[in-house]
């Protein structure tokens, strides 16, 4: 029952889109509460680890090192291309950049396992990214639009420590600490990450209604392109590089989705409200685009 509600996450995440936008009121009251709500994801994420994961690490060091390198070269820059190109606003841009500096998604850990994907590397990649990302974020985000918006990088350092290094250690050393105790409830989790960031979600399109009215096609254009360049961008640089077709599959889904939920908090607390809708519209598509990614792949004959 609740991996079918987890694997209707895009279906609830429009609907709660929807709802936002024609009910504001309902969401808007919570506008504050977005980086608790996030700090519960990524305790969530913690919740699911364990210190023997992180061993790919010293087993696989090279496609470790490949596929979380890409994953902040690639989406950056593709995101800054892209800004430049469709001339967004200042706060559009900052957040499409945002968006793109910021570490792989959860969500690309279960759609490499319906791809037929190396799930165990998609976590060490997607916790690695995660753990690198209160330097990697900030840093990245200065250099592409410091120099026309103003970055606070010792900020955005303190509120990626505060929202996700230190709740995702939590969740891992609890995680390891109980250890088989907590098997029959360890499949909760992903569904409370699916209702937190549905919830977070609605309450950036509340807070976003007017821009979305007016710019929605311009931004949603914007982000698939991004999402897609990603997934693209990961696969093929990995099988040029060499690496196999079930480690390139899950490339694709680490360099191609993001933690936009990590963006939207960051936006608002460094930004504007505004700067977080890229991350909110990305949290939609991204399950989209990776979930039919996913059938293509699973239904298609792995060939080395």
């Amino acid at each position: 029952m609740l991996q079918r509600f987890t694997s209707l996450f895009p279906v609830w995440a429009i609907l709660f889109s929807v709802v936002a936008l024609f009910y504001p009121g309902i969401f808007l009251p919570y506008s504050s509460a977005i980086p608790l709500l996030l700090g519960i994801v990524m305790f969530g994420m913690g919740m699911t680890l364990s210190i023997s994961d992180f061993l790919l690490v010293f087993r696989r060091p090279g496609v470790v090192l490949f596929g979380t390198a890409i994953q902040y070269i690639l989406m950056p820059l593709i995101g800054f291309a892209l800004s430049m190109a469709f001339s967004l606003s200042p706060e559009l841009t900052a957040g499409v950049v945002l968006l793109g500096s910021c570490p792989g998604g959860t969500a690309s850990n279960v759609i490499c396992y319906l791809a037929k994907g190396d799930v165990a590397l998609s976590i060490v990649l997607t916790s690695v990214s995660t753990l690198l990302s209160f330097v990697a974020t900030p840093l990245l985000t200065w250099i592409y639009i410091g120099q026309t918006v103003p970055v606070d990088i010792y900020g955005m350092v303190i509120s990626i420590l505060q929202i996700v290094i230190v709740p995702v250690a939590m969740g891992i050393g609890l995680n390891t600490l109980l250890g088989s105790r907590i098997d029959s409830i360890r499949h909760v989790f992903p569904a409370i990450s699916v209702i937190t960031i549905v919830f977070i979600i609605a309450i950036i399109m509340a807070l976003n209604r007017e821009t979305v009215m007016a710019a929605g096609l311009l931004i949603i254009s914007v982000v698939v392109i991004h999402n897609l360049l990603g997934l693209a961008g990961g696969y093929g640089l990995s099988r040029l590089a060499g690496f196999s077709e079930i480690e390139a599959r899950t490339i694709s889904f680490e360099v191609g989705m993001q933690n936009s939920g990590l963006s939207v908090a960051l936006a608002i607390e460094h930004f504007s409200e505004i700067a977080a809708l890229p991350g909110a519209l990305f949290s939609i598509w991204h399950n989209i685009s990776g979930s039919f990614l996913a059938s293509y792949w699973s239904g298609k004959e792995i060939q080395e």
